[in-house]
């Protein structure tokens, strides 16, 4: 499990200067950590598809912006996605929560379909299962920036 205070300091350390996010169950725990850093500012949303437009608004503008939302809100904000990440050609990053992965047989569709659909848009992501796995996601987004492309986190979520 990833604590508030680890996933501020990993953010921070990215160079971020706004987290736009709509929280879930597990992201919705380090609100009080993210709200807290003097690192960046943590924007809300309504929807998952008004995170896109404004990182891009906030990258345009000279920002480091992260995405942070969970995989159905991934699924619900697509063409969002599409136009900032394909059509603009704009390398954001995000964390995503990636809803049951943890949980054994788990019949949730939205399991099913995350690595599909990110594959699928040729986005490259890396799996986070825990804190030792913070490394991965810094390497990862150094990666993803120094090719000019976009990527994901995709932060394990369900029952331990």
């Amino acid at each position: 499990m990833i604590l508030g205070n680890q996933i501020e300091t990993t953010v921070s350390e990215l160079g971020t200067t706004h987290v736009i996010w709509l929280p879930d169950t597990t992201l919705g725990q380090w609100e009080e950590a993210l709200e807290r850093s003097v690192s960046f500012d943590l924007l809300r949303v309504c929807r998952e598809g008004e995170a896109w437009p404004l990182a891009a608004g906030l990258f345009l503008g000279g920002k480091s912006p992260l995405v942070m939302m969970q995989s159905t809100g991934l699924f619900e904000s697509g063409d969002a996605l599409r136009n900032v990440l394909f059509d603009l050609k704009l390398p954001l990053f995000a964390l995503i929560g990636y809803r049951s992965y943890l949980v054994e047989d788990s019949a949730d569709t939205a399991k099913k379909f995350v690595e599909p659909i990110l594959d699928a848009w040729g986005i490259g992501y890396e799996l986070i299962n825990g804190c030792d796995d913070l490394p991965k996601l810094v390497d990862h987004y150094r990666a993803c920036q120094v090719a000019g492309k976009p990527g994901v986190g995709l932060i394990a979520e369900g029952a331990m």
